[in-house]
């Protein structure tokens, strides 16, 4: 049963008050701007003038009211927590407490603010020991950040309670934004600056100051970068650039690693400095559950060996890895390697605005702040010292007349101000300071003594009156100090910085090694190490290649490092551009992997020649040769690029199909092969260099039902190797192809060059070797054999050649690779696999 009411309803009604109506859009867009500003202005952002905030102005103001300065005994940080809650922050002790140990972290700090003595965390993510336990106080340079605090140099406002007044920002008498950096996320936007070097950022200033049109390349000079406390190594200078010209930009920190020899031909990795903020313990967690789990391979073993005498992890390799292969990974992988996004938003226009700084306007607003902190102190100073003068020159007066100062004073006990004033025509202060003064003191003046004071309080006033009135006097005062405290706290860069851009890039985490790269007539590439195909004598079988289809078989082959680009040229006149790399990996009897899931080709679209190479200099040329013996050639450079989709690289005529492509120097003599045995050699630069849309020129004069097979840059001292279907094949000199009168010209019918029979069968690709080659020769049923080049004799250019491939009924050769040499292995009669 519920109980009456033990006041009268109508007590509670308020029947004056006025209730107002306000739509509900507006009044929480009202409070949630309220809010934010609340929380940009008053808790997560710093101001650009001293780099702090609120909370940590409130710890260091409360350390120096209580004097608790470097050269004062240590006090419980119980109590400094306690101070700042009671006096100036009405907030969480955690909050407070976490923010005075931050202060006091060499590894979160560039240059602490607090001294702190006990646990107060480490590099481990070990948490501080609570603050009944540790004890604190204001670190020597921190007392640079409060000097000429009580000169009246910065604004004051009132605390929480209205009870005392608490400084809205501090003199900061060094460039504490730069130099310990901050970071913080507010409403909507977020700060993270990079700890700087003391001295490099004094020296930038003192630039500023001596060259006021100094550019980024000036302030550059000296402010290298940033300078973490946990030291590493900074990777590039582009994004410290851009973050230094527009306030953003990002820079890869990397650890300090070095090899180290142990046991019998084993290596480890010895990591000695880490990222800035990266977790020592959770990194080496995280490494050892990849190894786990099979992410990072060739790690036998990971410990951390730190002690008090520094950081120490080391990462024992497996005997056969490749340590810098295994290294690589570990700065892709974990955070041996991290992206510290610089974002220099700090409030300017006296905590008003929160904005976007580059270093110079960094730098020019706490300049401008400097000079109003020495404008604000000498005033305070000049005021000072015209007060003590105008006192000591009531002192003088009365020094002069003694006897009637002491005489008046005991006669005129009530009025004996207003007396002196009128006798000496001094004022109320004077007359006041001469009551004020014990009789002792004021029958021992001594009139040297005061004149002296007097005569230097003259000097220092008209000093002062110089410096108020003098902008460069101002700026020599404000680069003195500057230089003062470089001199005393500045110290060496300890992060260094790479000259050269090393971004880490996917094919460094990729071992290189030669790889033999197959394309069939289905569509299907694969690439595998060259090291499977082991050499055979002439006459072999070889080894099972490539498990195909009945109706599917290889049309190109050839061996390149994971490291070169491979250009995928289809029967369109389109190329596509890949890392070797990027070509997945198979077995040695794998179809291999759908051009379709490779490249952007259309569904007629076929790749009909491949090329490989490392890099793309503008004096360096391709030769591409179509079916029906047209040729062209156009710059490299002038392909380089990595759309997607690809680009045009010939326009060829209905019916026709791009079928060859060679890389040149510009001077070379190209060797073109027909189907029915013809060849041709002639300069390239009969060529002359098209743009990627022209059409080409005739190459070779082609007969009826003949079509061009393959192109190849014809060598000097160098032999012409041909190859037919049924696995006949010779080597030609090049001399019978180039002779002594020089080489043909483009567009004629060529030579002989094979002996095409019934027995042969028509030729299937041209290559140009000599006895240091071997050859890949690859059948429609998916076989390869491997053979030194040496071992296959040479004819003149009408022979038939000799039997280099043993085909089983029906199988034909349809193309063959130059790589090479390898030492030979004798094949067993009737292997294969």
């Amino acid at each position: 049963m519920s109980k009456k009411p033990q006041y009268d309803p109508e007590e509670i009604r308020f029947p004056d008050q006025k209730i107002i109506t306000s739509p509900l859009v507006p009044e929480m867009e009202q409070s949630y701007i309220e809010y934010a500003m609340s929380v940009i202005v008053g808790r997560a952002l710093p101001d650009v003038r001293d780099g702090l905030k609120p909370v940590h102005r409130r710890i260091l103001y409360a350390m120096y009211e209580d004097n608790l300065t470097h050269d004062k005994p240590f006090k419980k940080s119980a109590t400094c927590v306690g101070d700042v809650l009671g006096r100036y922050h009405p907030h969480g002790d955690a909050s407070v407490y976490d923010a005075l140990v931050r202060l006091a972290q060499d590894f979160s700090m560039r240059y602490p603010l607090v001294d702190g003595h006990g646990n107060f965390g480490s590099v481990d993510g070990d948490p501080p020991a609570a603050y009944r336990y540790t004890e604190a106080r204001l670190d020597k340079i921190a007392q640079e950040m409060l000097r000429d605090i009580e000169k009246d140099t910065v604004d004051w406002d009132p605390n929480f309670d209205e009870s005392r007044k608490e400084p809205r920002v501090l003199p900061s008498r060094f460039p504490n934004l730069l130099v310990n950096g901050s970071s913080g996320i507010a409403v909507g936007m977020a700060t993270n600056i990079p700890p700087h070097n003391l001295r490099e950022v004094i020296d930038a200033a003192i630039c500023v100051l001596d060259h006021p049109e100094a550019t980024l390349d000036d302030l550059m000079e000296y402010v290298k970068g940033p300078d973490f406390p946990t030291r590493g190594v900074i990777m590039g200078r582009a994004g410290i650039r851009q973050a230094y010209a527009t306030g953003r930009g990002h820079i890869r920190v990397r650890a300090r690693t070095e090899f180290e020899e142990f046991g019998k031909d084993r290596i480890r990795i010895i990591v000695t400095e880490i990222p800035y903020q990266v977790n020592k313990r959770m990194l080496i967690k995280n490494m050892a559950e990849q190894v786990e789990d099979k992410r990072l391979e060739g790690i036998s073993d990971i410990r951390d060996e730190s002690d008090r005498n520094g950081m120490r992890i080391v990462i024992e390799l497996k005997k056969d890895a490749n340590s810098q292969v295994v290294l690589n990974r570990l700065f892709a992988q974990t955070q041996l390697q991290t992206t510290f996004a610089i974002n220099m938003l700090a409030l300017v226009n006296n905590q008003s605005q929160p904005r976007i700084l580059s270093l110079r306007h960094i730098l020019d607003e706490y300049l401008a702040f400097q000079e109003e902190v020495i404008l604000r102190r000498t005033r305070y100073d000049l005021r000072k010292a015209q007060e003590r003068a105008h006192l000591l020159e009531g002192l003088l007066v009365a020094q002069d007349n003694i006897d009637e100062v002491i005489r008046i004073i005991r006669s005129r006990y009530d009025d004996a101000k207003e007396a002196l004033m009128t006798r000496f025509d001094l004022d109320e202060v004077q007359a006041q300071a001469i009551l004020d003064m014990r009789l002792k003191a004021l029958q021992g003046l001594d009139r040297e003594k005061l004149e002296a004071e007097y005569k230097e309080l003259e000097e220092r006033i008209a000093y002062f009156n110089r410096l108020l009135s003098d902008e460069g006097l101002l700026r020599q005062v404000l680069k003195e100090e500057l230089t003062e405290i470089r001199n005393k706290f500045g110290d060496d860069r300890v992060t260094e910085i790479a000259f050269a851009e090393d971004d880490l890039d996917i094919e460094d985490l990729i071992e290189e090694e030669e790889c033999v790269f197959t394309l069939t007539e289905a569509g299907y590439l694969k690439r595998t190490p060259v090291s499977v195909y082991k050499a055979q004598r002439r006459g072999g079988k070889g080894i099972t290649a490539q498990s195909l289809k009945e109706e599917d078989c290889v049309v190109d082959v050839f061996t390149a490092s994971t490291h070169d680009y491979v250009l995928f040229f289809t029967n369109k006149g389109r190329v596509h551009r890949k890392k070797g790399y990027q070509i997945a990996e198979a077995g040695r009897t794998a179809k291999g992997t759908y051009i379709g899931n490779v490249l952007p080709v259309e569904q007629d679209e076929k790749v009909t020649a491949m090329i490989h190479l490392r890099e793309f200099p503008e004096d360096r040329y391709l030769v591409m040769v179509t079916r029906n013996g047209t040729v062209k050639r156009i710059q490299l450079s002038s392909i380089n690029t990595a759309r997607k989709a690809g680009i045009r690289c010939i326009t060829l005529d209905e019916g026709d199909d791009l079928i060859c492509v060679r890389e040149t120097d510009g001077e070379q003599c190209i060797l073109i092969a027909t189907h029915d045995g013809m060849a041709i050699a002639f300069l390239e630069t009969d060529v002359r260099c098209m743009g990627r849309d022209a059409y080409g020129v005739r190459g070779i004069n082609l007969r009826p039902g003949d079509y061009v097979v393959g192109a190849a840059r014809a060598k000097y001292d160098h032999q012409v190797l041909m190859i037919t279907e049924n696995g006949y094949g010779k080597r030609t000199p090049m001399d019978d192809y180039i002779r002594a009168d020089g080489p043909q010209k483009r567009g004629g019918y060529g030579l002989k060059g094979y002996q095409v029979t019934e027995k042969t069968g028509p030729v299937v690709g041209v290559k140009v070797v000599n006895d240091e080659d071997d050859i890949l020769v690859i059948s429609d049923a998916g076989v390869i054999i491997r053979m030194a080049v040496s071992g296959i004799s040479t004819y003149g250019r009408a022979a038939q050649g000799v039997k280099i491939m043993n085909l089983e009924e029906g199988v034909k050769v349809i193309s063959f690779a130059r790589t090479e040499h390898e030492e030979e292995e004798q094949a067993e009669p009737g292997q294969e696999e």
